[in-house]
């Protein structure tokens, strides 16, 4: 059911899980009601920028793209970093991922509160998921919850943070994209570590999303014949 007392704020990657977010935006609150926006952070695969635009174009939303690049200069990860290998391969200090950019994710839900702020918008929705997580702890209940309280206290906002896809399996994200008639902006996005169009189906990004639309017995529209 729609709320039409609302307006959303969709945070874009142009990936598979902030795309099914994007459709459960335009189903809850209306297509003229959900921005899109996405973050050019010095990513090393910036095709995922052109996805992101191309996946907002598709699904007729407004979209805007903020330019971030400290993450650059900071560097030390796997997705910003071009002397660092994307692999199954975990910071020997920290434990995580090699792939983790840290504060990333608090860091974009921090600029979008200020870009909803401006906007009149109070819901920021994101794609992140607990289930799934690939043991990135920006990507975790609590601190989105924690989160959500520093920025209405320190913005004097009513912002509310939502995450459909927390407790969901990638089978799960996958159903949902084909329930919210999303299936066909699946072939639009990106997901591969590697930036590789076709993706090179052996990055962990890659085997997660191959799993779970194999789970969900759904063919992912990415890899299906022209």
């Amino acid at each position: 059911m729609n709320e039409s007392n609302g307006k959303a704020l969709v945070l874009l990657s142009g990936g598979q899980d902030s795309t099914t977010c994007l459709y459960w935006a335009i189903d809850r609150y209306g297509r003229d009601n959900v921005t899109t926006l996405s973050f050019d952070y010095g990513q090393r695969h910036r095709i995922e920028l052109d996805c992101a635009a191309a996946i907002a174009g598709h699904a007729r939303v407004d979209h805007r793209c903020l330019p971030i690049d400290t993450f650059t200069a900071l560097g030390g990860d796997a997705l910003t970093d071009a002397g660092i290998d994307v692999a199954n391969e975990t910071d020997a200090t920290s434990g995580l991922p090699n792939t983790f950019v840290p504060g990333r994710n608090l860091v974009f839900l921090t600029y979008a509160a200020a870009l909803a702020w401006r906007l009149g918008v109070d819901n920021l929705v994101t794609g992140v998921a607990q289930t799934d997580y690939s043991g990135y702890p920006d990507c975790r209940e609590n601190t989105l919850a924690a989160l959500q309280q520093a920025l209405r206290l320190g913005m004097e906002s009513n912002v509310q943070i939502h995450a459909p896809l927390m407790h969901l399996s990638k089978r799960e994200t996958v159903e949902l994209a084909r329930d919210l008639g999303g299936l066909d902006a699946m072939a639009l996005t990106h997901t591969c570590y590697n930036g590789l169009r076709p993706p090179c189906g052996e990055c962990p990004a890659c085997l997660l999303r191959a799993k779970g639309f194999a789970a969900a017995g759904v063919e992912d529209p990415l890899l299906a014949p022209a």
